[in-house]
């Protein structure tokens, strides 16, 4: 019994042991994660001016574009373009075929020749039957068929001068004119072809290039602002690539639309935008953003330092033991990676960009900028001896 007992007692013993080590170490690993340094990525907040950017999506879009057509007809004899050629106002194009419309030209002009000659005429003997009328030699009414003789023959005169005045347009006609300057497109024709006024094939398709408008949206509850602003005067703006990293072209606003989209909320605007360079093509897709204002002396940190918790916006600010506040913050507006702060921060505080998951108030922080590199790992002989083992044969 002696023996049993004091089994049971050792028993107890050694199991009390192992449940106080065990509660050691889960005490010494809860404590661990507050005693550890967090490498994390800091950044200062910087006073400055800063522009105030409203972004949308839109389309470019030619100021004219035609589709040159024939306004008489007959055959093409010639073709005066290059496909993507660069024309100016009243440059030919294409020639239709001109000898008839010369020909009713000539023959309108011959027309009036012959009616003028007839109209002198008709004066001529008016003239004398007013005389011989005043010497009561003849009836009223021949005088009077006589004037209205002369007055048929003064509007033959008229007509032949419409018909004379069509001829020539007709004529102009058949050279076809750039109505604007502007790049060719494809040529839809060839040379020979009978064109008429009423086909509906083109011969070719024209397009202003420069000045280039793009029309973009905005949400309407940007418009209060944009007018505002578009009230005082011209609001510059600029047009970027799809993938918003390159800038095409500098303008201005020209022009808000009248009526809100029900449908998806928006306002749609359009810039007008120098394109000598030809930068900016017709439908191309772009992203464009419009300069509202500039925000003098505005508090500025990287976008990723502002957290949303759920009591609003805040950041880690770095204190001077290297370990973390978290501190509430006022978000007035982001522009691109910034964000502009009203309150919570001033100049020269250093706050916490990337990492915040693993903080929390008081934690300790490996801080480094953002283009710093890691440190470097320690060697192996540092960590485990080796050359800095002391020689076992040396003195202490």
């Amino acid at each position: 019994m002696v023996v049993i007992g004091l089994v049971v007692l050792g028993g107890g013993a050694y199991l009390f042991k192992q449940r106080q080590a065990a509660s050691s170490a889960a005490a010494a690993k809860a404590a661990a994660p507050a005693d550890r340094v967090v490498p994390v990525t800091v950044a200062t907040v910087v006073k400055k001016d800063v522009p105030i950017w409203l972004e949308g999506l839109g389309n470019a879009t030619p100021l004219a574009t035609v589709n040159v057509k024939a306004l008489v007809g007959g055959p093409i004899v010639s073709i005066n373009f290059k496909e993507g050629q660069l024309v100016h106002k009243g440059e030919l194009l294409a020639q239709v075929d001109p000898r008839p419309y010369q020909a009713a030209l000539h023959n309108a002009e011959a027309g009036l020749a012959r009616d003028t000659a007839q109209l002198r005429d008709a004066r001529m003997n008016l003239e004398r039957y007013r005389t011989l009328r005043a010497q009561n030699l003849i009836a009223q009414q021949q005088l009077d068929d006589q004037q209205n003789l002369a007055d048929q023959d003064e509007g033959t005169i008229k007509l032949d001068q419409a018909t004379i005045e069509t001829a020539k347009l007709n004529l102009d006609y058949s050279s076809i004119t750039s109505p604007i300057e502007g790049v060719t497109g494809v040529r839809l024709i060839d040379l020979g072809n009978i064109i008429n006024p009423t086909d509906l094939t083109y011969i070719v398709v024209l397009t202003q290039l420069d000045p280039m408008a793009v029309l973009f949206t905005l949400p309407e509850d940007d418009l209060p602002r944009v007018q505002q602003q578009f009230s005082k005067g011209p609001i510059p703006c600029e047009a970027f690539s799809r993938d918003g990293q390159t800038k095409l072209a500098t303008g201005e606003l020209g022009l808000i639309d009248n009526e809100v989209n029900q449908t998806t909320a928006t306002i749609r605007l359009k810039a007008f935008f120098p394109n000598k360079d030809r930068s900016l093509w017709p439908s191309e897709f772009v992203k464009t953003r419009l300069l509202l204002a500039t925000r003098q002396g505005a508090f500025v940190v990287p976008g990723t330092a502002v957290q949303r918790g759920p009591k609003g916006t805040f950041a880690y600010v770095v204190n001077d033991d290297n370990t973390v506040a978290m501190r509430t913050v006022e978000l007035i507006s982001t522009q691109g990676d910034d964000a502009i702060v009203g309150k919570g921060l001033e100049p020269g505080e250093k706050v916490v960009t990337d990492g915040q998951n693993q903080l929390k108030p008081g934690a300790k922080i490996q801080p480094r900028t953002p283009d710093a590199k890691p440190a470097a790992a320690p060697a192996a002989s540092a960590s485990y001896g080796g050359a800095n083992k002391p020689d076992a044969g040396a003195a202490p």
